[in-house]
């Protein structure tokens, strides 16, 4: 009996603590109903704002993606030969500078419009480049160091690679071989490690370095036989002799 009856008093107990835990949780709800109601209206709010600023950040992007292509395409539109006719269904520029300078109004609309936009990183690239080939070095270095940064590793290559141009065009020569050891040492899918030796050893020999131009060519060859690559080293160390 003695058994039972504590039996008995500890389901009381376990049933009055349900049923007060209960209690006070209908209690706390009846309380924070207004609370809760609010909180589910924010969390529902901002559920719909996530989806629209995603569905408006992939709409961005597709846009920004179209006008980086018509953008590439402005570049890569010949130049008319001199003393040539214009044809009008055949696109043209009369120079270089010309179509570099249109197509750098619209890569810098693309970043100005886009800035949050994958398209955005490589507009800024063409940004540079452009700038570059419109004799405004100090533009191209700005534009092409921020790309260097990106996360990115291909994007950021392809910048150093041509910030490293920018240097030997500006007889910054230290520079530009501190770049191509970076990219000889992390090649990437944009700059491969050959690539970036033959223009070292370039900036080498445009730098009255015979030696170290060699020195590199030689490591082209050696880690490349048979190859392109290879070919042009050894047509490079032809000149040095």
């Amino acid at each position: 009996m003695r058994a039972e009856t504590r039996h008995r008093l500890k389901q009381d107990r376990f049933s009055r603590a349900t049923i007060e835990a209960a209690e006070a949780t209908a209690h706390w709800t009846v309380e924070h109903k207004g609370k809760l109601i609010i909180g589910s209206v924010v969390v529902i709010v901002l559920a719909a704002a996530i989806l629209g600023m995603l569905y408006r950040l992939n709409q961005q992007d597709q846009e920004a993606s179209a006008k980086l292509s018509q953008a590439v395409r402005t570049l890569d539109t010949p130049i008319q030969p001199e003393g040539t006719p214009a044809q009008p269904d055949f696109p043209s520029f009369i120079s270089s500078k010309e179509r570099a300078t249109q197509a750098h109004k619209q890569f810098e609309q693309i970043v100005t419009q886009y800035p949050h936009t994958h398209s955005a990183g490589f507009a800024r690239y063409f940004l540079g480049l452009t700038s570059s080939q419109l004799g405004d070095n100090a533009a191209a270095e700005r534009e092409l160091k921020q790309v260097a940064s990106s996360r990115n590793p291909d994007l950021a290559a392809l910048a150093k690679f041509a910030l490293a141009s920018v240097y030997r065009n500006s007889n910054r020569n230290k520079e530009a071989i501190d770049i191509y050891n970076q990219l000889i040492s992390k090649p990437t899918r944009t700059v491969a490690k050959v690539t970036a030796q033959l223009e070292q050893a370039a900036t080498y020999q445009s730098a009255q370095l015979p030696l170290e131009a060699k020195r590199v060519y030689e490591q082209v060859q050696k880690e490349n036989p048979a190859t392109e690559a290879a070919q042009m080293a050894s047509a490079k160390l032809q000149e040095i002799k």
